[in-house]
């Protein structure tokens, strides 16, 4: 079984040593409050551009339930994005409708195992747009 929470520490390590992952995938850190804690949490992850924002997916690797750092965002929509060799304060809100469907068929075209994962699930996966403060 994979320890996610090792591999992202790893990811998150390398991220800042060397300003990006290694795949040279499109990757941000998304930092969170917890909901029930109050405690900082680093999520890696990939993005989408999109303007002047950054798109993220809350797939959670096509489980049936949403990822802890999207509840999170829910509940302290206030978050903090290092992207790009910047860190910065963003909001963060849920796309919907038309713009979500848009965006989602970009990525999935973009990393077809967003598609996988949504497959996996019925669940639809939510679409957050973080901006900048």
């Amino acid at each position: 079984m994979i320890d996610l929470q090792a591999m992202n520490e790893r990811v998150i390590a390398e991220f800042r040593a060397n300003g990006r992952h290694g795949d040279g995938l499109p990757t941000l850190l998304l930092t969170t409050t917890g909901a029930r804690t109050g405690r900082r949490h680093v999520t890696p992850m990939l993005f989408l551009a999109d303007d002047d924002r950054y798109i993220v997916f809350a797939a959670n690797g096509g489980a049936p339930g949403h990822p802890d750092w999207y509840r999170n965002l829910v509940a302290e929509p206030s978050v903090d994005v290092e992207a790009e060799g910047e860190a910065f304060t963003a909001h963060a809100v849920e796309v919907t409708g038309a713009a979500r469907d848009r965006l989602f068929a970009k990525q999935a075209k973009a990393f077809p195992r967003l598609a996988e994962h949504q497959s996996k699930t019925t669940r639809p996966f939510p679409v957050i747009a973080l901006s900048r403060v």
